[in-house]
């Protein structure tokens, strides 16, 4: 059972969530300051391109498409807390690299590859596994609040990263930053550790010949592909994700050497915009009991993202706020839907293939981010950015339509009470 210290059905007195919670807390925020610092040390220190930009915005999510599924398979198969410590640790060692490499001078751009590369293998499985665990320390009921809070947490995290990775990188450099995110792995691993709560057992072992690896994985995927709202939600995660990772991999190439930003101010200006998502993390749950939780799923990412497209008007001076303001709403739109249709999945899988499916969901939501890094780049150097930033940000708005043609517009509220696939039914039978 979930680890309550009095009242039950209040996630505050939930240790277990909250250990979990402070530690992803800390970590979210060690990674904004590596995602701003480290296009920053290829830019400044290394001299990198446009395109080799976009090559490293695609080593950085490539695991995404490459071990995602079989990720999930073994996520299903192991100690899911064992397993992210043992991610929190190896993290720990592959970012510090960096800055000890750049310390002793030899830091090249074939490492940060390497170190992008890497380490985007070892988050895949924490972060399946981190997906997979959620619904061990909370009851269902509280899955919408807990992911509203980790959501929150992590839109806190994109403000204070870049805001302090900005205030590193002019103290320390941009590479000596990372150290920062080094050190956050080490505090998640320590969190996790004085976690108590045991994990429900698996499927028994000698019940039958034990599944392959490829039936696992074929499972996961069934049960995505089976279920309506999993299936229009993965389809609507994968086109977002392509679209934003553009403008994540432009944005401090647009703001550094089109508008002419100094790297303290870009990362300002990325906090700045990140506030959405902080917003949308608190309003997440009042949006879904005013309008109903699959409601507000489309209408955040059809009517609300819209202003997205002001991005790529951003001009020098006050101008540039222009890009803050349209990022801001955004991460405020994807994270009121994200909540929603997480928990959705945490809710709607039996517990010994949640990992094969957030898995499965996530090979094809965030397989798509290494295309797009590598469309961002290949895009910006035939076209400029300015250009390419315009394509990402309407391609990034009309993604919305896969949940506003969906089961989801006929329904008031997305179903989270009990485990296993269901169909879709229209608003008031439900």
């Amino acid at each position: 059972m979930p680890d309550h210290a009095v009242h039950p059905d209040s996630i505050w007195r939930n240790r277990a969530f909250l250990l979990l919670w402070g530690g992803q807390t800390v970590s979210e925020t060690g990674t904004q300051i590596t995602v701003l610092a480290l296009p920053l040390v290829a830019v400044l220190l290394l001299d990198a391109s446009a395109f080799q930009v976009g090559l490293l915005a695609a080593a950085e999510t490539s695991a995404y498409l490459l071990v995602a599924l079989p990720a999930g398979a073994v996520v299903d198969r192991t100690v899911k807390r064992r397993l992210m410590i043992r991610c929190d640790i190896a993290l720990f060692l592959v970012i510090g690299s960096v800055p000890l490499a750049h310390a002793l001078g030899v830091l090249t751009l074939a490492q940060l590859y390497a170190v992008a590369l890497v380490s985007s293998v070892i988050s895949v499985f924490f972060a399946v596994a981190y997906q997979a665990y959620l619904p061990a320390v909370v009851e269902h009921h509280q899955l919408l609040d807990g992911n509203g809070k980790l959501a929150a947490s992590r839109s806190v995290a994109q403000v204070a990263g870049p805001s302090v990775g900005a205030l590193l990188v002019t103290v320390v450099g941009a590479a000596g930053a990372m150290v920062a995110d080094a050190v956050s792995f080490a505090f998640s691993a320590t969190t996790l550790t004085a976690i108590r709560t045991p994990e429900p057992a698996g499927p028994q072992a000698g019940a039958g010949p034990r599944p392959t690896l490829r039936s696992q994985i074929r499972e996961g995927l069934d049960l995505v592909v089976r279920d309506p709202i999993l299936r229009n939600s993965v389809a609507f995660n994968g086109t977002a994700n392509f679209f934003v990772i553009i403008v994540e991999t432009l944005g401090p190439v647009f703001l550094i050497r089109t508008l002419h930003l100094r790297p303290g101010l870009v990362g300002l200006l990325l906090a700045l915009g990140a506030v959405g998502g902080v917003a949308g993390g608190v309003a997440a749950p009042y949006l879904a009991r005013r309008f109903g939780s699959a409601r507000i799923s489309w209408i955040a990412m059809t009517a609300l993202s819209l202003p997205g497209l002001l991005i790529p008007l951003a001009g020098p001076g006050p101008g540039a706020l222009l890009f803050g303001f349209g990022w801001s709403a955004w991460t405020f739109s994807s994270t009121v839907a994200g909540i929603s249709l997480t928990s959705y999945r945490q809710a709607a899988c039996p517990p010994e293939m949640l990992g094969r499916v957030s898995a499965a969901a996530r090979w094809i939501t965030w397989g798509t981010l290494p295309l797009g890094g590598l469309a961002g780049g290949a895009l910006a150097t035939a076209l400029g950015v300015r250009t390419t930033l315009w394509i990402a940000v309407v391609g990034g708005c009309c993604a919305g339509l896969w949940l506003f043609f969906s089961p989801l517009r006929g329904l008031r509220d997305i179903p989270l009470e009990s485990a296993g696939p269901r169909p879709a039914t229209p608003a008031g039978t439900s």
